[in-house]
Order: structure tokens, then C-alpha cells, then sequence
């Protein structure tokens, strides 16, 4: 999504994102941190860390944390996902760039354990301030403002919610000749 919001040439008419992490991630791969307390104590101290400069610039998976518990770190530190949200600035070039696409396809893993939360792959998240309860995209503030014309390109009819029973890393060729080749490459 960020080459197609940064890079407008040459011109994307469909992206499809598998198991994006569109609102960020808030924990580790494979430690659930509502059933494990550790996991949600390692991901409350990982947010000490994770915006210092250098580790934004050497560890890529750093630039998608998002903290929930304080969203003013996050958009400080944060070195990319911030920025793509359209959360430190609202850049035009971006929500123009999104939405010159004719299709944006999210597909969602239900059986992900990397991205947490998996809504994220819907640009859903945690409700700003704590770590359990999700909003989905509609709710969040991100919607409501239009701050990346996803609104807008829902009336369009260029928003597409797709999900399987997957987890992170497993691929089925024939649901997704199915469901995303024929209907939006063909």
C-alpha cells in the first residue's frame, strides 16, 4: 500500500494485500496477549524501545508497531506506518494515489497469529487508549475523517473485504484463483 500511496508510476489498478498490517501490530507473532498475561507484559515493554530511531531504521517489523496506549509515542516514532496513515500530516498526493486505484483488495487471515490484532488487515484496531477491544474500520477515526479517501472509495465501490480460514503464512491457490484472480484480474 505504501508504493501505491508513495509511487504513483508506474499507475497500480488493483493492489491486493494478504494479511496487511494496515493499522499496525500491538504484539509478538504466535503470543496471543489476551490468553497469555507475559505476552501482553513483553508488548507493554516493547513500547519503550520500539520508536527509538535506530530501531526504527534496522528492524522493518518496528515500523508497523502501533501503541494504542499512547497514540501521541506512536505518531512521534513511528518512521512509516504514521506516515502512510496520514496521522502525522494528511499528504493529498497519498489519498489521491490510493485512490486512483480501481480495486483495493484486503484479505484477512481468521487464523492469523502474526498480526496482531488481525483486524488490522481490514484497518481495524485496538480502541485508542487500551489493548483488547477492537474497532473495526467504520468506527475508527481514520473512516470517519476520511483521512486516506477510504470512505470514498467505498461509495465507489473500490473497497474489497475479503477473508479465509488461514493462518499468516498459508496460501490455498484454488480460493485465491477464485476470489481474487477471476474477479479482479480477468
Amino acid at each position: 500500500r505504501g508504493l501505491a500511496q508513495r509511487c504513483p508510476e508506474p499507475r497500480m489498478k488493483t493492489l491486493v494485500t494478504m494479511a496487511g498490517q494496515h493499522q499496525g501490530v500491538y504484539g509478538l507473532p504466535a503470543c496471543d496477549p489476551v490468553t497469555k498475561s507475559k505476552c501482553d507484559k513483553i508488548r507493554r515493554d516493547m513500547n519503550n524501545l520500539i520508536y527509538s530511531r535506530v530501531i526504527q531504521r534496522l528492524i522493518v517489523p518496528a515500523t508497523y508497531w502501533h501503541n494504542p496506549l499512547d497514540e501521541k509515542a506512536y505518531i512521534e516514532g513511528s518512521s512509516y506506518l504514521a506516515d502512510i496513515n496520514n496521522e502525522k500530516y494528511i499528504n493529498q498526493t497519498y489519498i489521491k494515489n490510493l485512490q486512483s486505484l480501481e480495486n483495493f483488495v484486503m484479505v484477512k487471515h481468521e487464523n492469523d497469529t502474526v498480526v496482531i490484532p488481525k483486524e488490522s488487515s481490514w484497518f481495524g484496531f485496538y480502541k485508542k487508549g487500551q489493548s483488547r477491544e477492537i474497532e473495526n474500520l467504520h468506527e475508527s477515526d481514520l473512516y470517519i475523517s476520511d483521512r486516506l479517501g477510504l470512505k470514498q472509495m467505498e461509495k465507489d465501490g473500490k473497497l474489497h473485504f475479503l477473508s479465509n480460514n488461514w493462518t499468516h503464512i498459508s496460501f490455498d491457490r484454488s480460493w485465491f484463483k477464485e476470489n481474487v484472480v477471476d474477479k479482479f484480474f480477468r
